[in-house]
């Protein structure tokens, strides 16, 4: 079972940063991740994200957010749009479903015709 990580967005912030107080180097990413085997796919529920500074080189936790962060971050998150939540199979679950009758037909069909 393989994991991808989707970014769903990325805004570029013109807040300070808590750290290092520069006004152009905060990027806010959001990203969900989604589980994939031979069978099926299936985006995850849960949306992370992270700030990061790109002048001082450090991720900005939850703690250190000031006030106009935080407006900023929840007007962002409104804005990233998730992955509808199902479950989206491959044509290998469809092989195996109609292979899966075919042979069931076959046997009641054998066990038939030999009574």
């Amino acid at each position: 079972m393989s994991e991808k990580t989707n970014t769903l967005h990325t805004a570029i912030l013109k807040n300070n940063c808590p750290t290092c107080f520069s006004t152009d180097g905060l990027e806010l990413v959001f990203t969900q991740n989604e589980k994939e085997n031979a069978f099926c796919y299936k985006p995850n529920s849960k949306i992370d994200e992270s700030l990061y500074c790109k002048n001082c080189k450090n991720v900005i936790y939850p703690v250190n957010w000031t006030t106009d962060i935080e407006r900023v971050y929840n007007y962002n998150k409104k804005i990233a749009e998730t992955k509808r939540l199902y479950l989206k199979v491959k044509p290998l679950f469809y092989i195996l479903i109609i292979s899966g009758v075919a042979v069931m037909a076959a046997v009641t069909y054998a066990l038939i015709s030999s009574l």
